[in-house]
């Protein structure tokens, strides 16, 4: 549960009331969605966004299951996110929307600033086209014909002392 808005509409004889609901499901392994549901009552708002959620599932690879490949930067309308890496121990630093996106996603370490806008839908938002645009080293190399160490950097003795001597 990461929001819900009580909305009025005037009628004779008084208000009426509905509720909307925003949601993020995960399964701590690195899969996540989120949803949005409307309705008269919470539980069945919340039960609708649970649903649409879980149908919008995306899988993120997380390096070591604990924290993101690389930086990552992510808008939608107003609302822009910037998602860093960090290392063991940091916990996960992020504003209230995000913080509930990567604690049911699995990432245990995590910098994320949320620019220009609060609105929990536009920050979510945000968050997933960052978290969409991540790629693994491993799918990088799949990608370019490569190895993965030749994708991080990593470089062999003979090419470490060529590179160091010229």
């Amino acid at each position: 549960m990461v929001h819900i808005n009580r909305v009025a509409k005037v009628v004779k004889g008084g208000r009426r009331f509905a509720f909307a609901a925003l949601v993020v499901v995960g399964d701590a392994k690195g899969r996540v969605g989120y949803g949005s549901g409307k309705a008269r009552e919470v539980p069945e708002a919340i039960r609708k966004a649970t649903e649409q959620a879980k149908r919008n599932m995306v899988k993120i690879a997380l390096r070591e299951g604990r924290t993101l490949h690389h930086d990552a930067f992510g808008r939608f309308g107003a609302g822009r996110v910037v998602l860093r890496a960090a290392p063991a121990g940091t916990g996960i630093i992020a504003g209230g929307p995000m913080r509930a996106v990567f604690e049911t996603m699995g990432v245990q370490d995590v910098v994320a600033k949320c620019l220009g806008t609060s609105n929990p839908h536009n920050m979510i938002k945000a968050t997933f086209a960052a978290l969409v645009n991540l790629a693994s080293p491993r799918s990088v190399a799949a990608k370019r014909g490569k190895k993965v160490g030749e994708i991080i950097g990593r470089r062999d003795g003979a090419a470490a002392a060529a590179a160091a001597g010229a």
